[in-house]
């Protein structure tokens, strides 16, 4: 159902937004919906209320398309994004003229539950870091991609599209296409530059294996490794260190940015170095870097942790 009008919506998409393998396929996920799962994409529900005219989707089947999610059990955050999904299809369709008029106009979006995302403490970064095994090509690849997600702050799909070119070992800088096609300059390290120094001239070149790529991170067989890998890589080496957290690539950005804030960085700077369009998403990680002051505090202040029976005014 309703076929046609989502291809012109995944084609505009594609084209004139840039997006991503990962926004296509949350977009698909979340108005077609998931065939192997429960019936929670938005063309599933319209399915099952009968609806097959686009133009009589309003407020009111949005209402009850939202109470039937929460009825499923749906979690706020998936609700509010299903919500931004049918809203930027039923404006583009009305953009398209392929219906008369944007007809989900004041549908509310759910609130989402503030969560702070998961941070790793220095330790825990140093024992990621010394993870793989670099006396191979693939340990030294690993071990680079992860110098690169921390010393950066890189989105995942930004690191595993990157070109040998991008990067500018002499100024230790990388020219980034990040969302939105914006092109953004990122910085590195010594250490992150000693380690692409190494990877490049040396277990790059054995991957390659006479292959030709202008793609810096490349699997055995010479061709680009994914996101889906480097998800997987970092998953694997938190777990072989010992790090007991739920780390991702994005574990690493959050990282990345707290300590950067903790360590006396203008609010500012981080923002520009994220590649964040608003201070207001950056702003999140000022409150991750309060909850670790908080922390250190109770820990080491020495009047932190008195038995208040023992205190005597």
């Amino acid at each position: 159902m309703f076929d046609a009008e989502f291809q012109k919506f995944i084609h505009y998409l594609e084209a004139e937004k840039n997006a991503s393998k990962y926004t296509i396929r949350n977009y698909t996920s979340d108005l077609v919906g998931n065939v192997k799962g429960h019936p929670h994409g938005l063309f599933q529900f319209l399915s099952m209320q009968k609806i097959t005219n686009l133009e009589d989707v309003d407020r009111k089947v949005m209402r009850d398309y939202l109470g039937y999610l929460v009825d499923e059990g749906i979690a706020k955050s998936s609700l509010a994004r299903k919500v931004s999904a049918a809203r930027t299809f039923f404006k583009f369709l009305s953009r398209e003229k392929i219906i008369s008029h944007y007809t989900i106009d004041g549908t509310a979006t759910p609130k989402k539950e503030k969560h702070l995302p998961d941070v790793l403490t220095e330790e825990e970064v140093a024992k990621l870091l010394s993870s793989p095994d670099k006396s191979t090509p693939q340990g030294e690849r690993d071990a680079t991609i992860l110098e690169l997600l921390y010393d950066t702050g890189l989105r995942v799909s930004e690191l595993s599209k990157l070109t040998v070119k991008q990067i500018d070992l002499t100024e230790k800088i990388i020219k980034v296409l990040g969302k939105g096609n914006k092109e953004r300059i990122v910085l590195f390290g010594d250490r992150a530059a000693t380690a692409l120094a190494r990877y490049i001239g040396n277990g790059r070149n054995i991957l390659l294996n006479g292959h030709i790529s202008g793609i810096l991170f490349i699997s055995n067989t010479g061709k680009p490794i994914g996101d889906r890998y480097i998800q997987e890589m970092v998953r694997k080496e938190a777990k072989k260190c010992g790090i007991t957290k739920n780390v991702h690539p994005h574990t690493l950005r959050h990282s990345f940015a707290t300590h950067m804030l903790d360590g006396g960085a203008d609010l500012r700077v981080v923002q520009d170095l994220l590649g964040h369009s608003s201070l207001s998403t950056t702003q999140i990680y000022t409150h991750i870097s309060q909850v670790h002051a908080q922390q250190v505090y109770m820990k080491t202040h020495p009047m932190a942790n008195l038995d208040k029976e023992n205190y005597n005014e």
